[in-house]
């Protein structure tokens, strides 16, 4: 069995810094890391190692050359392959073109049984590639898995997916796309001998670009993309909160009724 994880770095930062003409997040100078809900998707593929040596995890992304070392990190973790694609033909990529690219290199890859994506990356908060793969691959998909369960037969899988009010419980088979939330279990640490043999000449991580993977150039990158950004800005920070002290929570809560009012609150 083959399990492919889609992952993305992100930055590391609460102050994210916009290119006021590209729109786009400036990642220079800011710290980088493994997206949090794919790092959730990569140990939900690992447990399945884990219990099943005959299982295969990849992980593929697509960013700049220093994303190799999110790679690293994954297969530190524990997982088999890491394949990834750079290049400035799919630089500026909106949540579409990026699904062109991941879907072509996912083709690319050859078979496989299931994929895992995290919900969404931090620095965007789309929740849209995943799904989106899924329909270019023609797969059937599940998103926002909280709970997980497949068959000895490795093919027959049992998935709660959280809603706003509740959650749906849904039986679903291989192959197929599944997008993980934190809920749904929590991420292993590097060991030492895997952060040894993931920093080895050993390791597979493959570099790719947009001529490996046969994607067609006009469907990715910024000019392609079609989502126009017309406005992306930094909030302004809060103004500092009021501190109410008083002698009891009967006088707490007069001296809030008398801040409130004299703010027309209420």
């Amino acid at each position: 069995m083959r399990i492919i994880v889609c992952a993305k770095q992100v930055p590391d930062t609460s102050e994210v810094r916009i290119d006021p003409v590209k729109k786009t997040i400036i990642r220079d100078g800011v710290p980088s890391i493994l997206n949090p809900d794919d790092a959730n998707a990569l140990e939900e593929a690992l447990k399945i190692k884990d219990n099943n040596p005959d299982v295969t995890v990849s992980v593929v992304t697509m960013g700049p050359p220093q994303a190799k070392d999110m790679l690293i990190e994954c297969l530190a973790m524990g997982a088999d392959e890491g394949v990834l694609i750079s290049d400035r033909a799919v630089g500026g990529s909106d949540t579409w073109a990026t699904s062109n690219v991941l879907s072509a290199t996912i083709a690319k890859m050859g078979p496989f049984d299931m994929i895992f994506a995290g919900r969404q990356a931090i620095d965007g908060d789309t929740a849209q590639v995943g799904p989106q793969i899924a329909e270019k691959l023609d797969l059937p998909q599940v998103t926002y898995v909280t709970e997980f369960e497949i068959a000895k037969n490795l093919k027959d899988i049992k998935v709660k997916r959280q809603l706003e009010d509740g959650y749906e419980e849904i039986e679903i088979q291989t192959p197929c796309m599944l997008t993980a939330i934190k809920e749904l279990n929590s991420p292993r640490y590097m060991s030492i001998g895997g952060i040894v043999d993931a920093c080895g000449a050993d390791a597979d991580i493959k570099v790719w670009n947009a001529k490996d993977i046969e994607v067609d150039l006009t469907t990715v990158g910024l000019e392609a993309s079609p989502t126009n950004v017309y406005r992306s800005f930094t909030p302004a920070p809060k103004g500092k909160g009021m501190m109410i002290e008083a002698d009891g929570e009967k006088e707490q809560a007069k001296v809030l009724l008398t801040n409130l009012k004299a703010k027309h609150v209420i």
